[in-house]
């Protein structure tokens, strides 16, 4: 935990709760004052997506650089994330799905307010341009345009670049590691006002959006957050496996989770998870690797959401949901949730391209239009806390143990590629170096 956050008389994610519930009484009771301060909220959530590039591009390329020093490691890590990724994403879905079958929510769902002239971006993902948009012929307008795939491969390759080049690389990791020091002190800086923009950003959303909203689709809202409690017990199981503490865990992590929460943006979450994971004892390396890549393709509650939303418009439109209909709305989602990270409003690609498959007119979006900026707040959440259990399952499935304080500081003085320098011969649990035994 950084020096400022000690300094609190009031915990940060204790103040976000607090701003958070301000923000509702706010949103209800001065709705007029609360719909004019939206500013604040987004000048917030710029000022976090402002160093996320610069974040992400230090944390990718250092963290493969130190990797790049031991190539089974590296080749362990980015196996047991991509295995956690896709069965993640299964798993989400069959969830949506079976929580769709057990309530129902669409059923008698009124169609009148869907408008047949909403546009939607896309109904399907160019795979061609898809791959050949990751290989950035500009990186600089790639990281101007915030596109965070292309600025990802490169960092790779960088990475990979200054590990093969040896001691002459010294001075720009050097470089590189500074720059992810000063990043995380903005990060810090900016953090410290979030209570403020969570009040901002709440009450506005009330004031705009309303009540009578929530309650015209609260079946579909109530069933969501049913389907995201149980990913949530889920992954707390997952955690114990692990010899994880999952209340710990969840305590540690809280302010990360609220922001993401509060914004509905997982990038604006990025710099403060990756500082908090750090300040647990996981290797800069680790973090710096499998949590970009998790937050662009390992998003559980927005897959949850996904196969949900599908089922509940589907029963809507009163298309029967099958067996085989349900499995190809499974392995749709699968592959849409990926091939969308990259293309502008990914969220309603996917369900687009899951909507046309079964026969749904995409114009059945405008439905669920009215509450998906609630919907969007606890399915962002649980996308943050999947990545935590990612990085928990790599530390023990790669035999990576946790850093001690004095590691942690000794790394951050001496800028050279140790972080996973032991990881062959490491015989201690990752969960006994880290102290956390079972519950």
């Amino acid at each position: 935990m950084s020096r400022t956050a000690r300094k609190r008389l009031i915990p940060l994610p204790v103040q976000m709760l607090l701003g958070l519930m301000l923000g509702i009484v706010c949103g209800f009771v001065a709705p007029g004052a609360a719909s004019k301060l939206m500013p604040v909220g987004t000048a917030f959530v710029q000022a976090i997506k402002m160093i996320v590039v610069p974040l992400v591009f230090t944390a990718i390329a250092l963290g493969i650089y130190q990797m790049g020093h031991n190539a089974r490691a590296l080749g362990r890590v980015s196996a047991i994330s991509l295995l956690y990724f896709f069965a993640a994403t299964i798993v989400s879905a069959v969830i949506g799905l079976g929580i769709n079958e057990l309530f129902h929510p669409g059923l008698g769902a009124h169609l009148a307010g869907a408008d047949p002239k909403m546009k939607v971006v896309a109904t399907s993902v160019d795979w061609t341009h898809f791959f050949l948009d990751m290989i950035p012929s500009n990186i600089v307008a790639a990281m101007a345009g915030s596109n965070l795939l292309p600025v990802l491969f490169f960092a790779v390759l960088l990475g990979l670049a200054l590990a093969a080049t040896g001691e002459r690389a010294r001075p720009l990791v050097a470089v590189l590691d500074a720059l992810m020091g000063a990043v995380f002190k903005v990060t810090d800086w900016i953090i410290a006002v979030s209570p403020i923009a969570i009040f901002a950003i709440i009450a506005w959303l009330f004031a705009t959006q309303g009540g009578g909203t929530i309650l015209a689709l609260v079946k579909l809202v109530g069933t969501m957050y049913l389907g995201l409690g149980v990913l949530l017990v889920l992954f707390w199981v997952l955690l114990k496996a692990v010899g994880e503490k999952p209340l710990k865990v969840t305590r540690e992590i809280s302010e990360p989770v609220i922001l993401a929460f509060a914004t509905r943006s997982s990038e604006a979450t990025l710099p403060l998870h990756m500082e908090k994971l750090i300040g647990m004892g996981v290797p800069k390396a680790i973090v710096s690797v499998v949590l970009p890549l998790g937050y662009a393709f390992n998003r559980d509650g927005s897959i949850m959401y996904f196969a949900l939303a599908v089922g509940f418009l589907a029963d809507a439109y009163h298309v029967p949901l099958t067996l085989p209909t349900m499995v190809s709305i499974i392995i749709v989602t699968a592959l849409a949730s990926k091939g969308s990270a990259n293309v502008p409003s990914g969220g309603l690609v996917a369900i687009a391209m899951v909507l046309t498959t079964i026969g749904v007119p995409v114009e059945a979006l405008a439905i669920i239009a009215g509450v998906d900026a609630f919907l969007d707040m606890g399915r962002t959440a649980i996308n943050v806390f999947s990545n935590t259990v990612a990085i928990k399952l790599v530390m023990k499935f790669a035999g990576i143990p946790y850093e001690s304080p004095e590691q942690m500081q000794m790394q951050t003085e001496m800028q050279t590629p140790t972080a996973l320098a032991n990881v062959e011969s490491a015989t201690t649990p990752a969960h006994a170096a880290h102290g956390q035994g079972g519950a």
